[in-house]
């Protein structure tokens, strides 16, 4: 039995109404249920948490799937809010020991600390920023892209607790030219492809 955890960071704030991540967290959930032996449990940080309860869902957890929209370039407060409070309650507590370093040599082995080896995770992101501000020359992202530019210390911070990254799937220009079938449709299909690499069995 493989177990995912799925983190819907959608939030009701300004002109946002955490519909989109919402939907794409329904998504998620329909494509696993198509996969054997696979158990899931959803958190939709919007609606509340205990931080101790989460601790302990990412340690049962195989997988994590984050799933958040992108405001002002970063993750929105309340996601940001959720990992600073959780991961700091996984302090010892099966998400990160220390920063990995010793007294005798601290210039080495920053980051090596994490406890939560042999998992994986992968995030989603959505933007209102059209995917060719990170592709074309000249435009806005200098051809950089969402993983290497605005998510980097969001992954940094992932393989600091020792996850390991699956890859990516992002949404953009939801705002101005969203067509939501057709960018679940691809999802679906990016998720499914992802999963069926991950569980199928491994001959020996």
């Amino acid at each position: 039995m493989k177990k995912v955890l799925i983190i819907n960071g959608g939030q009701n704030f300004g002109h946002s109404g955490g519909k989109y991540n919402t939907t794409i967290t329904e998504n998620t959930l329909e494509v696993l249920k198509g996969f054997e032996n696979v158990e899931v449990k959803i958190t939709n940080v919007d609606e509340g948490y205990n931080g101790d309860e989460e601790v302990q869902k990412f340690v049962w957890a195989d997988y994590i799937i984050y799933h958040t929209p992108i405001w002002w370039f970063q993750l929105p407060n309340g996601l940001k809010k959720y990992i600073d409070e959780v991961f700091t309650a996984g302090h010892a507590k099966g998400i990160y020991m220390s920063d990995g370093r010793s007294a005798e040599n601290p210039q080495i082995n920053y980051g090596t600390g994490g406890m939560l080896g042999g998992r994986k995770y992968m995030v989603t992101t959505s933007w209102n920023a059209p995917a060719t501000a990170f592709t074309l020359p000249g435009e806005f992202f200098n051809e950089t892209s969402v993983d290497n530019g605005p998510l980097f210390g969001f992954h940094r911070m992932n393989a600091f607790v020792s996850l390991k990254k699956m890859e990516s799937f992002h949404f953009h220009d939801v705002e101005k030219n969203a067509n939501v079938e057709r960018d679940m449709e691809l999802y679906r299909e990016h998720l499914k492809n992802v999963f069926e690499k991950e569980l199928k069995p491994q001959l020996v």
